[in-house]
Parts: C-alpha cells; sequence; structure tokens
C-alpha cells in the first residue's frame, strides 16, 4: 500500500501557509524539529496536524527493531519532557504544539 508516515493536515491549512500536498515542510516543537511529507486530508481538523507514531526510530541506541527499519520520522524527536499527561503522569503524546513551514 501506499506510504503511511506522512504528517495530516486540513487543505485549507495547507492553503493558507502556502503549503502543497506532498511537499516537505519543517515540523518544529519547543525540542525538536522533523523534516516530513506532508498530506492535505478532509479528516483533520483546521488548526491540527497529525504525524503517525513508530516510524523512522533512527537514532542510535533505539531498541525498537521493527521502528527502526522504517522510512519516516519518528514523532518522539517533537515531544516535550515538560508537557506530562495528568492522569498518567506519563509523557503527553498528543496536543504538542508545533509550528509547520516550508523546507
Amino acid at each position: 500500500g501506499k506510504p503511511r508516515h506522512q504528517l495530516l493536515m486540513h487543505p485549507d491549512d495547507l492553503s493558507h501557509r502556502g503549503l502543497n500536498d506532498g511537499q516537505q515542510v519543517r515540523v518544529s516543537s519547543r525540542v525538536g524539529v522533523i523534516e516530513v511529507q506532508v498530506l492535505g486530508s478532509l479528516d483533520m481538523m483546521p488548526g491540527v496536524v497529525s504525524l503517525p507514531h513508530g516510524w523512522g526510530h533512527s537514532h542510535s541506541g533505539v531498541k525498537m527493531e521493527i521502528a527502526r527499519n522504517q522510512p519516516g520520522v519518528s514523532a518522539n524527536d517533537l515531544t516535550d519532557e515538560r508537557q506530562l499527561d495528568e492522569l498518567s503522569g506519563n509523557a503527553a503524546l498528543n496536543g504538542v504544539p508545533v509550528q509547520v513551514a516550508s523546507c
């Protein structure tokens, strides 16, 4: 099937930022920056992006063999150790504020 490791963004947000479907973009958070292909999707709410997890774990020492051997980027590179899920005390893996711009 088709690759599933792209950033999903509402088409109106693509247009507002002058981005094109399929373009490489830079996604940045307080703690990291990644470059990834963006795809327009009406499944996304305006103002929200989604980056599937389980891809591109290429840093040394990563023990996730399957994810390490997959293309793409790791959403973990954007997660902020200061943001915790209040209920579990675990790292917040969604709701991470990011900026998206062309490369």
